[in-house]
């Protein structure tokens, strides 16, 4: 199988604490390390510059107004970038944890590199979570940082909050109005500072994601809503051969509804509902559970989960 994670002579760019991840691969750690330990754990201890690139034209040699952005580990070109952009080095990148990590706020959970490091990313545990139904579905808190090597994109952090019982992922916006993610754009250089002031306090988030966990928990669908809601999420894009008005998705999250991991917590709810779509886009929809992660975090998926979130508030306040 293919591997979105980085590998490098035949080892995986990843640390993790806690239980084997989805691919099996990785150097297993302690929960106790700062940051800057989980970076070299997890192979992330390089350094990437730019250099310039010039164009041979006939016996000449014409400096470009671009230069390849390359790593120190193996000279590996990682992109081409333009002067405007500023590279940010993983270890500057990781530094944004230590103060929660030294105040014992957070624990370094997990760290790697994707698409052959074009993207590296890490996620630390909140010590805080939630439980619905008296202390039997918890939801644990993670921020979710990204610092990518690729021209164009900005380096984000988010709130993930993560559902114990069945290890679905969710990234979105608390409030339905602001932006999921705070995003620092490369074009100018990166304030660790800057970042914890505008995320806020994550105790807040988390306090309104579970106000929402709660009151979907406490609204029951009908057998023709809950239909309705899947087709919403799921839309069919080309008529289907046996001219059912369901799309293969939805018809699988009408399968799955009541056989995934919890299904007996809320049974007939619309937290029922909407974790059945976080379940199908982090465990069953995609070519592999390694590409599936990839999407849920930086793909389709990520917004899919959002929408579906929004319509189940949605539908369940009708």
């Amino acid at each position: 199988m293919a591997h979105e994670l980085e590998m490098v002579n035949s080892e995986a760019q990843m640390a993790y604490s806690g239980d084997v991840p989805w691919h099996g691969l990785g150097v297993k750690v302690s929960n106790d390390l700062t940051p800057d330990q989980m970076l070299k754990a997890a192979g992330l201890d390089w350094t990437v510059k730019p250099v310039e690139l010039f164009a041979e034209v006939g016996d000449r040699r014409l400096k470009t107004s671009h230069s390849a952005l390359v790593r120190s580990s193996d000279q590996r070109v990682l992109d081409v970038i333009t002067d405007d952009w500023n590279p940010n080095q993983n270890a500057e990148a990781f530094e944004f944890f230590n103060d929660f990590v030294a105040a014992g706020d957070m624990e370094m959970h997990t760290a790697g590199s994707l698409k052959d490091g074009k993207i590296v990313w890490a996620l630390a545990k909140v010590k805080d979570s939630f439980e619905l139904f008296n202390g039997r579905d918890q939801v644990d808190a993670y921020l979710h940082f990204t610092n990518p090597h690729s021209y164009g994109q900005s380096i984000d952090v988010r709130f993930t909050p993560i559902r114990v019982v069945c290890n679905n992922t969710l990234t979105l916006s608390l409030n339905m109005k602001s932006k999921n993610a705070v995003k620092i754009s490369h074009r100018r250089e990166f304030n660790p500072d800057e970042v914890k002031e505008t995320l806020g306090v994550v105790k807040h988030k988390l306090s309104r994601y579970k106000e929402m966990a709660k009151f979907l928990s406490e609204k029951r669908f009908t057998e023709e809503s809950v239909v309705d809601y899947f087709q919403r999420v799921f839309p069919m894009l080309t008529k289907r051969e046996d001219n059912t008005d369901l799309s293969k998705s939805a018809n699988l999250a009408l399968e799955v509804i009541n056989e995934q991991p919890g299904a007996e917590l809320g049974e007939g709810t619309w937290w029922a509902a909407f974790n059945t779509v976080t379940y199908m886009t982090d465990h069953l929809i995609g070519r592999s559970a390694d590409t599936r992660l990839t999407s849920a975090w930086y793909g389709a998926n990520k917004n899919l989960k959002t929408r579906a979130l929004e319509t189940a508030v949605e539908m369940a306040d009708a």
